[in-house]
């Protein structure tokens, strides 16, 4: 009895984690240059600095197109 009682609890879990929407891209999309410079170069300022400055740019050029 603990036995099938075990298996339908993990079948209704494993069919409740499959039914969850997984949503990446969002996250992803709304990340600022310095947080993704920081994930990129964590122990280098200088190139941090370098990229977060051609991050914004890239996007304010994308902004206006």
């Amino acid at each position: 009895m603990l036995k099938k009682a075990m298996l339908g609890v993990i079948a209704t879990a494993f069919v409740a984690a499959l039914a969850l929407p997984v949503q990446f891209v969002p996250a992803e999309a709304a990340m600022t240059c310095k947080a993704a410079a920081k994930m990129k170069y964590p122990h280098s300022l200088k190139s941090r600095m370098s990229f977060k400055k051609d991050c914004k740019t890239k996007w304010k050029a994308s902004r206006k197109a």
